[in-house]
């Protein structure tokens, strides 16, 4: 990570080096925060944020499914974002907008403790490496399931549902493999560590429902519009680890990741197909603003 200039941290910009809380948060021994990760782009107008608002609506969904109050609206958020992305002079960056319980109690319960929310703006590449969008990663199935709707909601980004998350990928990347992918414990497929997966077989575009305990990725949704829009049949539908092995081809979605093409499962090799290319190449148009149709998706930072 290289740090910038400044942090938007309760209400002000401060510098980079002095973003610091207690080591007695209740956030970091319980996990009680939700976050977002959001990315903003260079365009020929100038930097935009992609579906800012939308993230910024699904961090306060978070919160509200975890019982958490952000002391900030959606809109003031949104101007935090543009202003901290303007001092810090990024035409393009990942965005990390953060609330969690803070210092004043060590009970399970939260009670007494201070919600704080921070806005972190920095340079970030390709999440899983410079030629993964190029050439597409290895996938592997975790033995680790996705959590349950009732064990811990995933329709949460919550801090503490990613320890799921991070197992998964750290079991995976010891095997070799670039990425995990979870099951439920039913044993359809749900999602990635932190992407959504996409099918595609016989011209068909197919990716797990919400029902799949996985989050609802607004990058997912973006591409489900985006395939709508280019003649596609589109379907949410369960599925399970033999139609990723059959399938013509596979990708996954998220902010980080953006489109990118997962060329093997579980060493069944698939390569990087027609219909993912050009799902990459009209979700960049889009996010980069060279492609008007979707200029309400953008959110300026003027």
């Amino acid at each position: 990570m290289r740090a910038t200039e400044k942090i938007w941290m309760n209400g002000e910009l401060i510098d980079w080096g002095e973003a610091k809380v207690h080591v007695s948060v209740h956030a970091l021994h319980y996990g009680s925060g939700v976050f977002e990760g959001i990315r903003c782009y260079e365009t020929p107008a100038g930097p935009a944020i992609f579906r800012l608002r939308d993230h910024l609506q699904r961090l306060h969904d978070s919160a509200r499914i975890v019982h958490m109050e952000i002391p900030y609206a959606v809109d003031e958020l949104a101007e935090a974002t543009r202003g901290l992305v303007r001092r810090n002079g990024l035409s393009s960056c990942y965005i990390r907008p953060l609330a969690f319980h803070g210092y004043g109690g060590l009970g399970v319960a939260p009670t007494g403790t201070q919600v704080d929310t921070v806005i972190l703006s920095f340079p970030w590449g390709a999440y899983l490496g410079d030629d993964s969008q190029e050439n597409g990663i290895s996938a592997a199935i975790s033995s680790v399931r996705r959590i349950g709707p009732n064990v811990i909601p995933h329709a949460a980004k919550a801090t503490g549902v990613y320890l799921n998350s991070m197992l998964a990928t750290m079991e995976a990347r010891r095997a070799g493999y670039e990425e995990a992918i979870l099951l439920t414990e039913e044993g359809a497929i749900a999602d990635g560590p932190g992407e959504n997966v996409f099918v595609v077989k016989g011209g068909v575009v197919l990716t797990p429902p919400l029902a799949a305990s996985i989050l609802p990725g607004i990058t997912r949704d973006s591409v489900l519009t985006l395939a709508q829009s280019l003649g596609y049949s589109v379907e949410e539908k369960s599925l399970i680890r033999t139609d990723l092995y059959l399938a013509d081809e596979v990708f996954m979605t998220g902010t980080a990741v953006e489109v990118t093409p997962v060329h093997a499962v579980d060493d069944v090799e698939l390569g990087v197909g027609p219909v993912t290319r050009e799902l990459q190449k009209a979700y960049l148009a889009a996010v980069g603003g060279r492609d008007e149709r979707w200029e309400s998706w953008l959110d300026r930072v003027v």
